[in-house]
């Protein structure tokens, strides 16, 4: 499996790069410190998967996959992040990414998710959304657009305090850590992946 790592920290490039490199199936290819760096560097390497930071100089993340995978379809984009912005994550997810994952994962699920072929997304699908009630179901709908518990009640014409509650369910029912999770959660089913 063939790597590039693009993010401006340098001291996170190469950390993630020996991280990765340890692993025998794991080839790290390139580094870049920019989103235009990242995506020339996808051109001319041709890796099996890009790691993007999504916050970069020139560039964002966001653009930068947008333009890897018009370029060169067959790389596969992981966002390595510590933005845990539900809009970033539907952002990515809508330009093409294969996962969003945050920069406080264990090293252990780093590698699996770049050696794993499947959509990887720092949360868990293994409790089916079906598991939700009605309410629960449209307050992870209106999470992955983005929206802040104020938006939320808002739209659903309840208090804050009410949509506060439904999300803590969601989160505890889907097993996932936080609403960035939750909008990844919602957006991958929405894209059937």
């Amino acid at each position: 499996m063939r790597v590039i790592i693009a993010d401006d920290h340098r001291l996170m490039r190469e950390g993630t790069a020996a991280l990765l490199a340890a692993e025998p199936r794991i080839e790290v290819v390139g580094l870049a410190a920019g989103g235009r760096e990242a995506v020339e560097l996808a051109a001319r390497v041709r890796p099996d998967v890009a790691l993007l930071d999504v916050e970069m100089p020139d560039i964002g993340g966001v653009e930068a996959c947008a333009a890897i995978r018009a370029r060169t379809p067959d790389v596969r984009v992981l966002m390595l992040t510590v933005s845990e912005d539900a809009l970033d994550v539907r952002a990515a997810l809508k330009v093409g990414a294969s996962g969003y994952l945050l920069k406080d994962m264990p090293p252990r699920a780093l590698v699996a998710a770049v050696l794993s072929d499947a959509p990887v997304v720092m949360a868990s699908a293994e409790v089916p959304p079906d598991a939700l009630s009605v309410r629960e179901r449209e307050v992870l709908e209106l999470l992955g657009q983005g929206l802040r518990n104020r938006e939320i009640a808002e739209r659903l014409v309840v208090s804050e305090a009410t949509v506060k509650t439904h999300v803590r369910h969601v989160l505890e029912k889907l097993r996932l850590r936080n609403r960035a999770e939750a909008a990844a959660f919602a957006a991958r089913a929405r894209l059937g992946t």
